[in-house]
């Protein structure tokens, strides 16, 4: 009867441990650790911002360990990643400091509570959304949910930080998925009715949309791509940023001039990492 005891209780506590970390992959193995390919930055570029939607695949052993690793190799100063859980972007930002020297401030701008994707307790679940990662302090944060986030919750962030050594607002978001394109029109005049208070401003994130979309008629006229070719009329031109050879991803700038930009793509996920280099602010 004791040793029945002390094996329930040992079931008891293991299944407690289950809850606790939620169903998501173990803590990345930091052994495994790749050194950074050739050419890779040596420290945070200043005056560089990416976005990055880092889910699909979402989970699995070595994803957040390879997906700091992709980061590092870039350094951006300001970092926008969507469909984010908060357990992974601290892992994300606990490899970049640990293991690569990158020290960086993390906001989080969660809009949902998901246990099956995020982890935690069943009545506690892990948050998810969008988190800004900059290499300077962030102040002014704000997270404002969407009145209608299509078939689940969606947002955007905003923060004031330092891009090139400047203050700079910097929002992120993430809209309706890509078949909700009603969701998304409903969607886009929010976000601008906030960058168009801002004289200098970059957008990062995952717009679920093409360039000519009539959703993203509203950003147009306020900012335009860090892409000088990527443009309504010339949708054509616009390098994909996803696995399914669509452009969904951009680095909007208001008041800002692009000096280049990249598209890499990365095994970590089905969205390739955009990144641009600013002229000076």
């Amino acid at each position: 009867m004791r040793g029945r005891n002390t094996r329930w209780v040992a079931g008891a506590l293991a299944l407690l441990c289950l809850l606790l970390i939620g169903p998501g992959a173990p803590r990345d193995d930091l052994s495994a650790a790749e050194p950074l390919p050739s050419g890779a930055a040596t420290d945070i570029v200043p005056n560089r911002v990416m976005t990055w939607n880092i889910c699909n695949p979402c989970r699995g052993a070595g994803q957040n360990l390879g997906r700091a690793a992709d980061i590092a190799t870039y350094a951006p100063q300001v970092i926008g990643l969507q469909e984010a859980c908060v357990r992974d972007v601290e892992q994300i930002r606990d490899d970049l400091e640990h293991i690569y020297g990158l020290d960086y401030h993390v906001t989080y701008g969660s809009v949902l509570r998901n246990w099956s994707r995020c982890g935690g307790l069943p009545w506690r679940a892990g948050g998810y959304g969008q988190a800004i990662l900059s290499a300077a302090p962030a102040t002014d944060a704000v997270t404002v949910e969407y009145p209608d986030g299509g078939s689940e919750d969606r947002g955007f962030t905003a923060v004031t930080t330092e891009v090139d050594g400047r203050p700079v607002r910097v929002f992120n978001t993430h809209l309706a998925e890509r078949r909700q394109e009603a969701v998304r029109v409903r969607q886009v005049p929010v976000l601008a009715k906030e960058l168009a208070r801002h004289d200098r401003a970059i957008v990062l994130g995952d717009f679920n949309a093409v360039p000519d979309s009539a959703e993203l008629g509203p950003i147009w006229p306020l900012a335009t791509d860090a892409d000088p070719q990527c443009r309504p009329s010339a949708a054509g031109a616009c390098e994909p940023t996803t696995d399914w050879q669509s452009r969904f991803d951009y680095v909007f700038l208001r008041g800002i001039d692009p000096r280049a930009h990249h598209v890499q793509p990365s095994e970590h996920s089905d969205h390739h990492m955009l990144y641009a280099d600013l002229a000076p602010l």
